[in-house]
C-alpha cells in the first residue's frame, strides 16, 4: 500500500511541483490550499504524513498543528517555513511538529526528511500514548512536557523522540546505534556520547524512580532499557 502524504500549502505552483515529484517517488498525494480545508482533510483522511505550511489563509499552520495534536492525531508533521522564520520553527516544534524545512528547499533534502519521519512512525515510536503515566510521573508527548511531584519540565524535540521510542519498546534493550538511526535519521551521525548526554538530561527530568533505581537503565556494552510503567 502506498504511503499517503497530505500537503497543506497555498502556493499552487509549489503544490504542483511537490505532487509531481512525490508521486514519482511512489507516494499517494492529497492537498489543500488553506488551513481549514487542510485540517478537515487531515482529520477525515488519516494521512501517513503531513507537509504543513505555516503561512496559510483561513487558519495558519501553527493553529492546524495545535488542533491536530489537541485531538491526539499523532501523524508526523513536517512544517514548511519561509527562510528566517526562526521563532515560528521553535513554536512549531513546541506545539508538536516533528520537523521543519525552510523554503526554498531541495527535493533530496525533503525526501530524506519524509523518509526519516515515516521510518520513525513504522518503528513503533508513535505507538506510545499521547500522555504516558507511571508512578508519579506524567509525560505529555504532544506538549513536550514532563510533570512530576508538582513540577513541570520542558522536553526538547529530541528528548521527546528518544523517550517515545524507549516507551514504545519498554523492557527491551535499545542500543545507541538504533537510537542514532531512528532519532537522528537523515542527519550526519553524531557520536554515541550525544545519546548518553540526552539520556542523562531525560533522567533528571523524569526522576530517579523508586529506591533511586531509575527508570532508564544502562545495560553496559548494549544500550538502554526503559522500565517505567511495567
Amino acid at each position: 500500500m502506498k504511503e499517503r502524504i497530505l500537503i497543506i500549502e497555498d502556493e499552487e505552483e509549489l503544490v504542483r511541483g511537490l505532487r509531481l515529484n512525490l508521486e514519482a517517488e511512489g507516494y499517494e498525494l492529497s492537498w489543500a490550499l488553506d488551513g481549514e480545508a487542510g485540517l478537515a482533510k487531515a482529520l477525515r483522511d488519516a494521512p501517513d504524513l503531513i507537509l504543513l505550511d505555516i503561512m496559510l489563509p483561513k487558519k495558519d499552520g501553527l493553529d492546524v498543528c495545535r488542533e491536530l495534536r489537541r485531538q491526539n492525531v499523532g501523524v508526523p508533521i513536517v512544517m514548511l517555513t519561509a527562510k528566517g522564520e526562526e521563532v515560528d520553527k521553535v513554536v512549531g516544534l513546541e506545539i508538536g511538529a516533528d520537523d521543519y524545512i525552510s523554503k526554498p528547499f531541495g527535493l533530496r533534502e525533503l525526501l530524506a526528511r519524509i523518509r526519516t519521519q515515516l521510518r520513525r512512525d513504522r518503528s513503533g515510536g508513535r505507538n506510545s500514548p499521547a500522555v504516558f503515566r507511571f508512578d508519579n510521573v506524567e509525560v505529555d508527548f504532544p506538549h513536550f512536557k514532563v510533570r512530576r511531584d508538582g513540577l513541570e519540565f520542558d522536553l526538547t524535540s529530541l528528548e521527546v523522540e528518544i523517550l517515545r521510542y524507549l516507551v514504545a519498546h519498554r523492557g527491551e534493550v535499545v542500543s545507541r546505534d538504533i537510537l542514532l538511526d531512528r532519532i537522528w535519521g537523515y542527519e550526519k551521525f553524531p557520536s554515541t556520547r550525544t545519546v548518553d548526554n540526552h539520556i542523562l538530561k531525560l533522567r533528571k527530568k523524569i526522576g530517579e524512580g523508586p529506591n533511586a533505581s531509575g527508570y532508564i537503565f544502562t545495560v553496559y556494552g548494549e544500550g538502554y532499557r526503559f522500565m517505567g510503567g511495567m
